[in-house]
Formats: C-alpha cells, structure tokens, sequence
C-alpha cells in the first residue's frame, strides 16, 4: 500500500494540488456523463425503434383516424409516432372545425396540417438529440482538459525537483510520468463519447427518416383519404379501408 500511495495514480492524487486534482474531478464527471447518456440514450433509441414497427402497424389497421390514435396512446403512449399521429389528427380536426374561419381563409387543409406534422416531426427530433450536445462537448474538450492537467502537473514537479536540486532521470522520470497519466485519462474520457456520438447520431438520423416517412404519408391520408404506398410501414400493415376514405 505504500508503493501505491506514492506512485501512479495515486502518487498524482498525492502529489497535485487544487488546480490538478480538479482537473482530474472534472474529467471524472465529464466520465460519468459519457456514460449516462451512452446507456440511457442507447435505450432510448432501442425502445423507439422497437415501437415505432408496433405503432405503425396499429395505426394503419385501424378502421378510421380517432380509433388509430387511441388505439396508438393505450399501446405506445411514449412513441415519437404516437405524437405525430395524434398532431396531425387534431390539426384536421381543428381545420375541419373552423373551415370558416380566419384559418380557411388563410391556410387551406394541407398547408395547415403540414405545419402541425412538421412541429411534430421537428419536436420529436429535438429530443431524440438531446445530449448528443454533451458527449460532442466532451470528445472535443477532454483531450485538452487531460492536457491541461499534464501541463500543470510537470510544471509543479519540475518545480519540485528544481527546489531539491537533483535533476537525476530517477528523480524526474516518477513526477513526470505520474502527471501524463492525465493525458491518458482525457484520452480514455474522449474516446467513447466520440465512438457514441457518432453512432447515436446515425441512429437518430434513421429513426428521423421514418418519421418523416410517416409524417408523409398521414399527411396524404389526412388530406386525401388514401395512404401512400410508400413501403416504409410495419410488414403486414394494412392500407386504409374504403369506409376511411369516405370519411377522411
């Protein structure tokens, strides 16, 4: 134990003052953050991908627009496809309710349901990138933050040494080594939070794509009566019957 208290990590510990030591927290939260998001976002994006065939195919094998909704909120309530459905269901209902209205008069029913779709689509995309914000911040400023702390560190051992008077390679190589293990921790910090990064956003950009396919084709459904066949649905999802379409 006294070996260890005095050389590696610990000897770094040992020896920093307030400024090396809170380099060092600052790269463990930095850490810890990676690592929440890595998990809570893989999750994240695990349940949406895995919800989104299921509520696709409820939705369209449904027999008319409110049953899908409800039908959607009992089974997915936390699906990004959900809320897109249940937006672009009230924006035409709401335009069917003031057809007369100021809102006719300006926006016919498609541009006012492509407004209401596009919120949608845009909301859920915010929150399927929050904290990817984090972990890019992380992967470009570890690295230096770790920098920082060998730079502070070598200075105070060569501080140290030049005190002493004893510039011999056994006296300098220890401080010297000790303080680039801060290197190496902004390094290992850095790493997964750009690996995770960069996976997270071409997943998110995946799921982005199919709710706009989604948002495209409830678009058409709401303002023509007939889905697209676009291909992009569940496997075995149903087209929407001809009683949806003499009620759209």
């Amino acid at each position: 134990m006294q070996e260890l208290a005095t050389t590696g990590v610990f000897g770094f510990w040992h020896q920093a003052d307030a400024v090396g030591r809170a380099a060092a927290v600052v790269l463990l939260l930095m850490s810890i953050a990676t690592w929440y998001l890595i998990v809570t976002k893989s999750w994240q994006l695990w349940r949406v991908r895995r919800d989104g065939e299921r509520a696709l195919e409820v939705f369209w094998r449904a027999q008319e627009l409110t049953q899908a909704v409800e039908r959607m909120r009992a089974a997915l309530p936390a699906s990004p496809f959900c809320d897109v459905a249940a937006e672009g269901a009230a924006a035409r209902a709401h335009h069917d309710r003031h057809v007369h209205g100021s809102l006719a008069e300006s926006l016919d029913r498609s541009e006012f349901v492509t407004r209401a779709l596009r919120r949608a689509v845009q909301r859920a995309s915010a929150g399927l990138d929050s904290g990817l914000a984090v972990l890019a911040s992380v992967g470009a400023t570890a690295p230096f933050v770790g920098l920082f702390g060998t730079v502070w560190g070598i200075y105070h051992a060569l501080v140290g040494i030049g005190f002493t008077g004893q510039a011999t390679i056994d006296k300098v190589a220890g401080p010297v080594g000790e303080a680039l293990i801060m290197t190496a921790f902004g390094i290992a910090v850095a790493v997964p939070a750009v690996l995770a990064y960069n996976f997270l956003l071409r997943a998110h950009r995946r799921v982005a794509q199919e709710l706009d396919g989604f948002a495209h084709d409830l678009h058409a459904y709401l303002t023509t009566g007939v889905r697209l066949d676009s291909g992009s649905h569940a496997a075995g999802a149903s087209a929407p019957s001809g009683n949806e379409r003499r009620r759209a």
